[in-house]
């Protein structure tokens, strides 16, 4: 769900403000950039497998998931956008402007949801093309974290947005299909004419 465009750039502390020349840096390892799979893939519009192992090559994709958001300029990714078909989404409204703003949902469930909101949404998965989506005002999410540790999370207006955007990606279904008919027929031609021009 792309809405903001800063990246991240965080950067370690300095140990209270001295420097150490000699000292070596500490730098966090390069992070994968995956490509972004565009409407079209069926693996986009399929429900995904739960996850039972959290390891640590769960906790380096989620990682690289963030990566791959920032540079797309996103504020949400879900793992079947990136061609893994498992139950797993990293979400910061924030874009890496606050570094405690980053969420990772593991088998996510929305348990409740209150309010109303019509919001214009767009995708990563579906770029150039946005679209007005009615979603709750708030929801609270219950999912696991990396070290598969259950939690409850409650989101506001676009986190909540967020939430429900990519938790909808989870279940195989993209914001297309929650627009009218009209604007949903429109958009897949133009994106259907796109594909014919070698441009999708």
């Amino acid at each position: 769900m792309p809405d903001k465009s800063t990246t991240s750039d965080e950067t370690a502390p300095n140990n209270g403000g001295e420097t150490n020349a000699s000292a070596p840096e500490v730098s966090a390892p390069p992070r994968k950039i995956y490509p972004i799979l565009k409407y079209g893939d069926p693996i986009l519009e399929k429900p995904t497998k739960p996850i039972s192992e959290f390891d640590e090559e769960l906790a380096e994709l989620a990682e690289d998931m963030f990566a791959t958001m920032y540079a797309a300029q996103g504020i949400g990714l879900a793992a079947p956008q990136i061609g893994r078909s498992i139950r797993m989404t990293v979400v910061d409204v924030t874009s890496g402007k606050n570094p405690e703003a980053k969420i990772v949902l593991i088998n996510p469930q929305i348990i409740h949801g209150e309010g109303e909101k019509r919001e214009e949404e767009g995708c990563l998965s579906i770029p150039g093309f946005r679209g007005y989506v009615v979603r709750p005002q708030f929801v609270t999410v219950r999912a696991q974290d990396i070290k598969g540790e259950f939690f409850e999370i409650r989101g506001e207006d676009l986190l909540a947005r967020a939430f429900c955007h990519e938790i909808d990606h989870l279940d195989g279904i993209l914001f297309l299909q929650h627009l009218g008919m009209l604007k949903r027929d429109l958009i897949k031609r133009k994106i259907k004419k796109l594909k014919k021009q070698g441009e999708w």
